[in-house]
């Protein structure tokens, strides 16, 4: 029987994981998130998969499997579920964050929490979930058992020995499932170029306690609202310091409630203030855990930067903690925000002047030693740049994994008969963009927005008899984002458009002006400023 993988998203690029797993003609994903916008995609929104493959053979898409509760794993659901709904599965506090992404957008899912361990079989898949520590509780690798042995995927992980909620990745487990057979291992490759181990979590909370005892004023720390490890430790930092504190954000505040009810996060009881009280309170007794880390301009870290908050103000005695690193992409904008902090005059401590951040994701002795445990027949590796793929294969060939092949978005990994092919570009792997209230392919309107950042825009608009060809309004000329001194361009515009019109044969075909119109003014743009602006010509019959 064949099993087939493919790659929606995730390789390649720090966002949009999905893959798709075929087991006798049936289709399972495994994660479905969505990418944050890089800084050339101007106007855009988010960045989804490429869900055509599966919308394609709806009849045949069974379920989701989800790894942990990440906005690059589960992001793109309700998305997706808009065109087909389908069970999900996955751990309790993935689930619930899960729930709240998708009924956003008015969709009633089919949820199905899943213990660790606890094996589930759904038409022809059969899988289990494995415990991992990451940055988040609650994830897990997960085991496919396939007629062509086990697909194993280790979500995103790292071999963290003190563990915030102290459930450590359990290597023994991956080893017993490594005995077993795997056929193909798909593996976290976020941090394959780095050596070495990733410190313990455990080492971001002692800089935390020593940052917030020190502070004199208000403390405000932001980090992922998911990073549920990471806003425990902020809040066991300052309860510890004797503050009151109060969460800012929308998702900030939806998290942590839903992992405050699950019991994965522990909140003292009269530690935790709505802000309109805390900000009445002295300021040395108070502190703010915020969503903002990766400069969003909305969010509210920026808005406080920036001075535009309204209930927070800044002032010289206030502490920022940034406990986070800039997503691929981000890093202008949490630069911005933090020259903002700093012209405000705050104390601010962020990734690269103090450590108030580690990775979630597995360095490459860690990623060997998982190799080691697991022995699998082959591999591939995952989420991450292609850079950080390349790594990856390299660190699977040093420990002698028989087949490693780099893979992209797109391709097909076929297992047929103990034989391993990959189809190239197989199935639909591109962007899908969310631009406002639309969702699909913007290639075009974002190399228009592009255009227009670069050179600006000119509009020529001209009145003329199409019989006779008199010219009887303008060439009036205007122009946004194309040069400083506009009245010469648009005169040197102006004349030869004029010029060049009235040499056309009469009677005149509007299609024919509009076209002479345009190339001769982008041609007198050119020569008079080095420029290529967007060009619309305004054509009027007289």
């Amino acid at each position: 029987m064949t099993v087939k993988v493919g790659f929606l998203g995730g390789l390649g690029e720090v966002g949009r994981n999905c893959a798709s797993l075929e087991v006798d003609g049936e289709i399972a994903l495994i994660d479905c998130g969505l990418m944050f916008p890089e800084e050339d995609m101007l106007g855009v929104d988010l960045v989804l998969p490429d869900f055509a493959s599966i919308i394609d053979r709806a009849s045949d898409f069974r379920c989701i499997v989800l790894t942990h509760g990440h906005e690059d794993h589960i992001g793109a659901l309700g998305f997706l579920l808009e065109e087909v709904n389908v069970p999900i599965y996955g751990t309790p506090l993935t689930i619930e964050f899960a729930r709240a992404r998708i009924e956003e957008r008015g969709i009633v899912p089919d949820l199905r929490a899943v213990e660790h361990y606890e094996w589930v079989d759904d038409g022809p898949f059969r899988f289990t979930f494995v415990p991992v520590s990451h940055s988040i509780p609650d994830a897990a690798g997960v085991a496919f058992d396939t007629p062509e042995g086990i697909v194993l995927h280790t979500g995103d992980f790292k071999l963290d020995p003190t563990p915030i909620d102290g459930v450590p990745t359990d290597l023994r487990s991956f080893a017993t499932i490594g005995k077993r057979g795997v056929r193909l291992l798909l593996a976290d490759s976020t941090n394959a170029e780095r050596p070495g181990y990733v410190p313990s979590e455990t080492t971001v909370g002692e800089r935390l306690d020593e940052i917030v005892s020190h502070a004199d004023g208000r403390v405000i720390v932001a980090c992922f609202a998911s990073h549920v490890h990471r806003v425990q430790q902020a809040i066991d930092a300052v309860v510890r310091d004797g503050r009151k504190f109060a969460f800012i954000g929308r998702s900030m505040l939806r998290n942590s409630d839903i992992a405050a009810q699950l019991g994965v996060l522990d909140i003292p009881e009269g530690a935790l203030v709505e802000l309109v009280e805390l900000v009445d309170m002295p300021s040395g007794e108070t502190a703010i855990i915020s969503t903002g880390c990766q400069g969003e301009p909305f969010a509210d870290l920026s808005l406080m930067a920036a001075g535009d908050h309204r209930l927070v103000s800044l002032s010289i005695d206030d502490t920022v903690i940034i406990s986070a690193t800039p997503i691929p992409g981000n890093e202008t904008r949490v630069s911005r925000v933090i020259n903002n902090l700093y012209r405000a005059g705050v104390e601010v401590y962020h990734g690269r002047n103090t450590h108030v951040h580690v990775s979630g994701h597995a360095a490459a002795e860690e990623l060997k030693t998982f190799y080691n445990a697991v022995r699998p027949d082959a591999m591939v590796p995952v989420h991450g740049e292609y850079r950080h793929l390349v790594a990856n294969a390299a660190l699977g060939r040093a420990m002698q994994i028989p087949e490693v092949e780099i893979c992209e978005d797109g391709d097909v990994v076929v297992l047929e008969n103990g034989e391993l092919t990959v189809e190239r570009g197989a199935i639909p792997g591109g962007y899908v963009y969310v631009d406002g209230a639309e969702v699909g392919d913007a290639d075009t309107i974002i190399r228009d927005r592009r255009h227009l950042a670069d050179d600006g825009v000119l509009i020529v608009t001209i009145g003329i008899n199409f019989s006779t060809g008199e010219i009887l309004i303008g060439p009036d000329v205007d122009s946004h984002g194309v040069t400083s001194d506009d009245e010469d361009l648009h005169a040197v515009v102006a004349e030869r458009v004029r010029a060049s019109v009235a040499s056309l044969d009469h009677p005149i075909d509007p299609d024919t002006l509009r076209r002479r119109v345009r190339n001769t003014a982008t041609r007198a743009v050119k020569s008079s400023v080095k420029r290529r602006p967007v060009v619309l010509p305004v054509v009027i019959e007289v």
